[in-house]
């Protein structure tokens, strides 16, 4: 991901010092929803954690569900695809899947939070979750390899999207998703 990509927003292109303040609200926004939950996070108490006035919060973030999309997006985009070198498609998927579905589960709160999140219909959380899936199907995309069958990376992204939704409804822990998914991913390629 180029170095860009922190000074771009759903809305706009940022300044330096405007990418700064979206990056204390989205840090704001995860420690906002460790103490308070989904259900208590707002975009008024996490410009006040951030030290931010809650109109500068909502010219960046139109809600709490595109705020909570942008934390995982940023970290979805931070975050180094597995190597797609040496390995054959099967593992190679199965890593892809593992990392994306672990990315933030050692947080219950903002996973959970993220799930509710991209369900939401706010045209900018449907701009990021486009993003969003297009990034998981072109690291799935390269995973397969050249020459893939279009059905099997959808099916991939099926599975992945209902894991995550399943997840998010407390179906199990993000840790058991990303074994479920290992285990379905081989089902499907092997």
């Amino acid at each position: 991901m180029s170095s860009n990509a922190n000074f771009e927003s759903t809305r706009r292109r940022l300044t330096e010092k405007q990418a700064d303040t979206v990056d204390r609200l989205t840090k704001a926004a995860v420690e906002v929803l460790r103490e308070e939950g989904f259900a208590g996070l707002t975009v008024r108490s996490v410009a006040g954690v951030a030290g931010v006035a809650p109109a500068t919060a909502y010219t960046y973030f139109s809600s709490k569900e595109h705020l909570v999309a942008e934390v995982f997006w940023r970290r979805l985009a931070a975050s180094e695809p597995p190597s797609s070198d040496g390995e054959n498609p099967v593992v190679r998927v199965v890593a892809v899947l593992r990392d994306t579905a672990l990315l933030i589960a050692d947080e219950p709160e903002l996973a959970g939070a993220v799930t509710s999140a991209l369900l939401g219909r706010d045209p900018d959380v449907e701009h990021l979750r486009g993003r969003i899936g297009l990034e998981i199907r072109r690291r799935l995309a390269d995973a397969l390899g050249d020459g893939h069958d279009p059905n099997v990376l959808e099916a991939l992204e099926l599975l992945y999207s209902g894991g995550l939704v399943r997840a998010g409804m407390g179906y199990g822990t993000y840790e058991k998703f990303a074994d479920r998914l290992e285990t379905s991913a081989k089902l499907i390629l092997e």
